[in-house]
């Protein structure tokens, strides 16, 4: 599992849009995302790179944290 910030999602659109990019990439198993805390987790075989370039590809730039 790696989880991520991504301070520009506040709202239930973001979360869906934030969400729909990191189920695209392959060997993505499952996303967790709270809106309150702007954080995402994904776990699977997703590298954290690809995971980053997705969001940011989607407008949602964002980083890991653990």
């Amino acid at each position: 599992m790696t989880r991520f910030s991504i301070p520009d999602m506040s709202c239930g659109h973001c979360k869906s849009a934030v969400e729909a990019a990191i189920t695209a990439l392959p060997g993505t198993n499952e996303v967790m995302i709270d809106l309150r805390s702007r954080e995402a987790e994904v776990t699977g075989e997703a590298s954290p790179a690809a995971v980053i370039a997705a969001l940011d590809a989607a407008g949602y730039p964002a980083r890991v944290t653990g």
